[in-house]
């Protein structure tokens, strides 16, 4: 018997040419991740979901930064959730805050990239880390769902 497990759907917006060829099959990569997300938290998958996701540069992540959370410099991801269950909202990342923090913590840019969505998907479904005991859960789960790719803690 053949059950049909939904997915979620991941746009991808490529916004700057230095993304290209940084990481090998990132679909594929963003939707185990994305997946392990939904299933190390116990998150329902609803028919439909969908989240975008804008693959961009210091640049324009600093300028978005600066609009939506008053802070004038670049950062690696951000998360912009909607509130809706279905459209769950966007991720932008940046490649050259990325590439800069997996040289600088000697780690492969595909793990930080997994490391990055995955604390995105977090903010998605409604994690935060304001306040200590929401900081301490969201790395939780963080590292629990990294340790399915061999990922190594990113808080040590």
């Amino acid at each position: 018997m053949f059950f049909f497990r939904p997915k979620v759907k991941l746009s991808f917006i490529v916004k700057s040419k230095k993304w290209n060829n940084k990481i090998s099959n990132i679909e594929k990569l963003s939707n185990k991740v994305v997946a392990t997300t939904f299933k190390k938290i116990k998150h329902p998958i609803k028919k439909g979901m969908e989240v975008n996701i804008m693959l961009t540069n210091d640049k324009e992540i600093q300028t978005l930064n600066k609009e939506y959370r008053g802070k004038n410099k670049p950062t690696n991801v951000l998360s912009f959730e909607t509130g809706d269950e279905i459209l769950l909202g966007d991720i932008v990342m940046s490649i050259d805050t990325l590439l800069k923090e997996a040289k600088e913590q000697k780690i492969s840019v595909a793990d930080h990239y997994a490391h990055l969505l995955c604390h995105g998907m977090l903010h998605l479904l409604g994690f935060d880390h304001i306040e200590e005991d929401e900081a301490n859960e969201m790395e939780f789960f963080e590292i629990e769902i990294l340790k399915e790719f061999k990922i190594a803690n990113p808080y040590e």
